[in-house]
């Protein structure tokens, strides 16, 4: 009995220590993943010869400064943040809903090439997006689409990234015995997708909704490509024109600003979404 009770207090230490390790080391990621947000949001307070005359761990007073210098300037930031949530909205949705359906027929139908679309998929995967850019330009143009958020939105519903990881979590969480018994009752394939499928897959669609809307928000290459109206541009391509200004005009507060500024709505929709991640993380990750 004193060996076991003995036993059982070491183990109750043990698992005591490594608790505190693990709260000690995620304290520590947590304290280096936030304060580069901390030093953004310092250095927006600043001006210009503040930034350059070094680092500084506490805000200044020249908030409002460098805001009114960037909403006074020539570049459209309100026409960047209402493109920007154009094509980074409608982008999510398009794409975890057409990639949820896609990886729905491929899970629930049995069809003969289906052993040949799951590898193929995967394999588009891997195609980065540089090698295929001056192809798609040129298509582009030819449909007369240049300077169209069009070009920007509607690719986005083949996405093999969002497609392999529904797919994952579907056979870990969508039993095909549900899908039968829907059928049974007489639910239409469509209505069994909407009213069955999509309930049950939602903590991964807000996984995917954020990484997707991030994926989007933050894409400069392509719409670069595509958007020559100042008036049509996302807040990326004016955060990289304003950090491109010669050296008389260039002012880092401003940049500084700007990049807080862009950064808002993807908190935003973080903070919305964030409580499905873990779930959604944890389950789709590991087949049942």
């Amino acid at each position: 009995m004193a060996d076991n009770k003995s036993n059982g207090l070491k183990k109750g230490v043990g698992l005591h220590a490594r608790r505190v390790i693990a709260y000690i080391v995620l304290i520590i990621i947590t304290f280096f993943c936030l304060f580069w947000f901390y030093i953004l949001f310092i250095n927006a307070t600043r001006s210009n010869g503040e930034l350059q005359s070094g680092f500084q761990a506490f805000p200044s007073t020249h908030f409002m400064d460098n805001w009114k210098n960037l909403v006074k300037g020539t570049l459209p930031i309100w026409n960047g943040l209402f493109n920007s949530l154009i094509i980074a909205t409608f982008s999510a949705i398009l794409c975890v809903y057409f990639s949820t359906m896609t990886a729905y027929a491929i899970h629930a139908y049995d069809f003969k090439l289906k052993k040949y679309i799951y590898p193929f998929i995967l394999a588009v995967m891997m195609i980065p997006t540089q090698v295929t850019a001056l192809g798609f330009i040129k298509l582009v143009n030819r449909m007369g689409l240049m300077d169209s958020f069009i070009p920007l939105i509607v690719p986005t519903i083949a996405a093999p990234v969002t497609f392999f990881y529904m797919k994952q979590y579907m056979e870990s969480s969508l039993p095909a015995s549900l899908i039968e018994a829907a059928r049974m009752d007489g639910s239409g394939e469509f209505h069994t997708f909407n009213s069955v499928v999509l309930p049950i897959m939602k903590p991964a669609i807000a996984v995917q909704a954020i990484f997707t809307f991030v994926s989007s928000w933050n894409n400069y290459f392509t719409p670069a490509l595509v958007l020559h109206d100042d008036k049509k541009k996302t807040l990326p391509i004016l955060i990289a024109q304003l950090r491109a200004a010669d050296w008389l005009k260039f002012d880092m507060g401003q940049v500084y600003v700007m990049i807080a500024f862009s950064i808002f709505p993807v908190i935003i929709v973080y903070l919305f979404l964030s409580r499905y991640i873990v779930q959604g993380v944890a389950v789709g990750s590991v087949k049942g």
